[in-house]
């Protein structure tokens, strides 16, 4: 598994790919308010290591973020994935094999940038916060297949105001998955001083149960892979 930073591109962010292969699938993440994509990396790493480039734009990461503008850099960061040669040219990415994945903020800008980007082809939300534009009125225009996870102790983006609203408008196949025990910070890692600001604490089953089913997810629907219908609840 391979690190890089986005710098080079014009774009605050990381980048993670396998050491190699040619014609992978890619995902742009969307972080959530005020968090760093540091916090994002063991799900980053995780998508890299089973063949998934994974790129996440630090962009719009201020108190008052512009959604509509995360959304473009978004599509934006799946450009440059497509568009550049990884790994000292060792690693290229498929363009009809794009995804895109957020929590929070960043769940609903991944909506938003779905509805705009005919390419994406699969759409996974961790505790998905709605935005301005509404990602609810976008997801009306996203055909492609969607999963959205969303926390049963999310008191920041509860699922009745937010993911569900967004699944129910859902122009495609759509899973909505309830985590009980899962809180709006429950998908993160590590500590940072938005703890203290942000209802809810990283959750290490809440980020392995997360993990599996998004991966899952985006195998199933970015490369055709059906060994993980079951996990999914598509058998």
């Amino acid at each position: 598994m391979l690190r890089g930073d986005l710098a080079p591109a014009g774009m605050p962010g990381v980048v993670f790919t396998p050491q190699a292969g040619l014609g992978l699938p890619a995902v742009a993440f969307g972080h959530g308010w005020l968090q760093p994509t540091s916090r994002y990396e063991e799900l980053l790493r995780h998508l890299a290591s089973w063949g998934v480039v994974a790129v996440a734009p630090a962009t719009q990461s201020g108190a008052l973020p512009s959604y509509r503008q995360f959304a473009v850099d978004l599509c934006t960061a799946l450009d440059v994935c497509v568009g550049v040669r990884l790994g000292n040219g060792n690693i290229s990415v498929d363009p009809g094999k794009l995804g895109l994945v957020g929590h929070g903020i960043g769940g609903g800008c991944a909506v938003l940038a779905a509805a705009a980007d005919d390419r994406c082809r699969a759409v996974a939300t961790l505790a998905l916060a709605e935005t301005m534009p509404s990602a609810v009125a976008a997801a009306r225009e996203c055909t492609m297949p969607g999963l959205h996870l969303a926390g049963g102790k999310d008191r920041v983006a509860p699922p009745v105001g937010h993911a569900q609203p967004v699944a129910k408008a859902w122009g495609g196949p759509v899973h909505l998955r309830t985590l009980p025990k899962a809180s709006h910070l429950g998908f993160l890692q590590g500590k940072h001083w938005t703890d203290l600001l942000i209802d809810g604490s990283p959750e290490y089953s809440t980020r392995r149960v997360s993990r599996a089913l998004v991966t899952a997810f985006l195998l199933a629907h970015l490369t055709g892979t059906p060994d993980y219908d079951v996990l999914l609840g598509e058998a």
